[in-house]
């Protein structure tokens, strides 16, 4: 997807579309169910930022926009907090170079650059999308000692089922 998104991108984020409402609407044995991302993210922040580059054509963000619309209007898609580990793409593009998985090896600083900015629009801002649900904002560009740390401080926040 990275090396032709062009090609790739209406594949890839139809799949994790699909993947994302299966997982919202999975039911648990727990009362508490912690996902990476949501279909809001895969939306707002992955299709939107193909779309904006000139990566998707119009036509492919139309129909994904079309079926993300119908699935948030008619399957109830429960979502009681965002945790926004806030990290500057600096940072993220050294943990990326660090971790050095051959699929990521292609991704430019400028992506993360563009994949951060619509974040901040959407979450901290509020400047793009609705946000739909209370988001709890850690600042993430700490040692994994520190980040321990953090989680460990708002544990109850994150745990918790009353965030509304």
């Amino acid at each position: 997807m990275y090396q032709d998104p062009t090609r790739w991108g209406i594949t890839l984020q139809t799949y994790v579309q699909l993947t994302m409402l299966d997982h919202h609407v999975s039911p648990t044995m727990s009362q508490i169910k912690m996902m990476e991302r949501s279909i809001y993210s895969a939306k707002y922040i992955f299709v939107e930022n193909l779309f904006r580059s000139g990566k998707m054509p119009e036509v492919d963000f139309a129909v994904l926009t079309e079926w993300f619309n119908w699935i948030v209007q008619k399957i109830d898609i429960p979502l009681d907090l965002i945790v926004y580990l806030q990290t500057s793409p600096q940072t993220c593009y050294e943990r990326l170079k660090k971790r050095c998985r051959e699929e990521e090896k292609v991704i430019p600083l400028e992506y993360l650059e563009a994949i951060h900015q619509l974040y901040e629009d959407w979450l901290i801002k509020n400047t793009s999308f609705a946000v739909p649900a209370p988001v709890l904002v850690i600042p993430a560009d700490h040692d994994l000692q520190k980040m321990l740390n953090q989680y460990e401080e708002n544990r109850e926040k994150i745990l918790s089922t009353n965030h509304i």
